[in-house]
């Protein structure tokens, strides 16, 4: 006698669908690179703080492309058939922040072979996030706890490479301190929707996102590496995520805080290591 569910059909996004999309997130980044549009200083006076901000080509190209994904997800998201008219809101956020990360290195390296290995792995990581995100959709499909196992590893593996980038870019603390706290935001948000079963934890993603700006702010005028700024952060991020979606899941706090606190000392570990 056959099984069940191995009888049950296992739906996969439109091929032609999710190669254009792929392809023209992907075209617009290595175009980019051959545009040149005059650099647009603002700048915004505070009562004592001065802060200059310089808006290029890049900075438009990374909220297009994410745009464009986040849109370009609900497209391909339409045609599965347990959707049922559902809103596919949940399965833009992780998609979006995908392009956003793998397009900050494109926009600052150089053009040459790691420039070229960047775009290709970004590519083929892209295309994964949003089968991925194709395949949660459907709670009865087998494939779904691999494909959030997946989905959740690669949040905070963008969330790490957005640090580790930014850290060394240089960049100010009012530049960092915002696009990390809406980094970990979002991760965070995505997190705990897929742990918790399509529940919205928002207060509790702000709350984290709270933390972690406090810790951005602090860890910014340390002697830290790159990696060690990216793991820094990474691990109370991971460790707080992990903790409010055991908690929410009903299990207790005795219980709850051990892996959290494992990774987190870990993550420090590693981070003072290669300080």
């Amino acid at each position: 006698m056959y099984n069940r569910i191995m009888l049950k059909p296992r739906n996969m996004p439109d091929a032609d669908r999710i190669s254009v999309l792929a392809a023209t997130i992907m075209l617009a980044f290595a175009l980019t690179r051959f545009i040149e549009l005059p650099v647009t200083d603002l700048s915004i006076q505070l009562p004592g703080l001065f802060l200059p901000l310089r808006i290029n080509i890049y900075t438009v190209v990374a909220f297009l492309t994410a745009g464009l994904t986040a849109s370009g997800a609900d497209w391909l998201l339409r045609d599965h058939p347990a959707l049922k008219g559902q809103s596919t809101f949940q399965h833009w956020i992780l998609p979006a922040l995908t392009a956003w990360v793998v397009g900050i290195p494109l926009f600052q390296l150089p053009l040459g072979l790691m420039w070229w290995v960047i775009f290709a792995v970004g590519g083929v990581l892209l295309m994964l996030v949003l089968v991925a995100e194709y395949i949660v959709v459907d709670p009865q499909d087998v494939r779904q706890p691999p494909a959030m196992a997946g989905l959740t590893a690669v949040s905070f593996a963008l969330y790490l490479i957005l640090s580790i980038v930014l850290r060394s870019s240089g960049v100010r603390l009012y530049v960092i301190l915002p696009a990390l706290v809406l980094g970990a935001a979002l991760v965070s948000l995505r997190t705990l929707n897929l742990s918790s079963h399509g529940r919205w934890l928002v207060f509790e993603s702000g709350v984290i996102a709270f933390l972690i700006g406090q810790m951005t702010a602090a860890l910014h005028y340390w002697p830290l590496s790159p990696v060690s700024f990216g793991l820094a952060l990474l691990g109370p991020t991971y460790a707080l995520t992990s903790l409010i979606g055991s908690l929410s899941e009903g299990e207790s706090l005795s219980q709850a805080w051990i892996a959290p606190m494992i990774v987190l000392l870990i993550s420090w570990g590693i981070a003072i290591w290669f300080r």
